[in-house]
């Protein structure tokens, strides 16, 4: 595979709509190990989870449910629309995500076998998640983009109202910004096959294949 690391990490990102995760399955065909790090988050607030005592310290046990674990509907409510309550809750859940993320991908390069791993994330570039003390996290940035006029269809098809999905985009980061730490952009405005290969062209590019 040319001259990459051991196990280069790839973070890979993408406004909502734009397509991330179908890349994100397309990198996992090709050969990398996906991690998808939204799943971490909430694996983080699950019962015996890692963040799960901070965040009750930040919110209060009003945000456990009866069975004595975190309602993250509650959570959710706490934070929508509330910049300092997000913070708090990033404060806790973002340290613990990339405790967990260190965890994984220093037992991915003991296992000696992986050579790609791609961390599938939707704020890359709005938080430090992937950037790890360790000097394990993320190298190299791949950002999915499409249109706004592509992505609001696509939004609706998953039951959102249109209301809904304009508020979904405008909380992320904007394109520029994410190009404006992008390694590799990938435009998705077109068809599957188109984007598959997109993927594999920036495949090639990352492993010299």
């Amino acid at each position: 595979m040319g001259s990459i690391p051991a196990v280069l990490v790839v973070g890979l990102t993408g406004g909502i709509g734009a397509g991330k995760s179908t890349a994100a399955a397309r990198f996992g065909e090709l050969g990398a190990v996906v991690i998808d790090v939204d799943a971490i988050g909430r694996e983080v607030l699950a019962p015996g989870g890692r963040a799960v005592d901070g965040v009750i310290d930040a919110f209060s046990p009003a945000i456990v449910d009866d069975h004595g674990h975190i309602d993250r509907a509650k959570v959710a409510a706490e934070v929508f629309g509330r910049a300092d309550r997000l913070a708090a809750l990033e404060a806790v859940s973002h340290p613990a995500i990339n405790a967990e993320l260190d965890v994984q991908l220093q037992g991915l390069a003991d296992g000696g076998e992986v050579q790609v791993v791609v961390l599938d994330m939707a704020v890359l570039t709005e938080s430090r998640l992937g950037q790890l003390e360790s000097g394990r996290g993320y190298t190299v940035v791949v950002v999915v983009e499409a249109p706004e006029e592509v992505r609001l269809p696509r939004l609706l098809e998953r039951g959102l109202t249109e209301e809904q999905a304009r508020a979904r985009m405008a909380s992320q980061a904007t394109d520029a910004q994410r190009r404006a730490i992008a390694d590799h952009v990938i435009v998705n405005d077109g068809s599957p096959e188109e984007l598959a290969s997109a993927v594999d062209q920036v495949w090639a590019e990352l492993t010299g294949e």
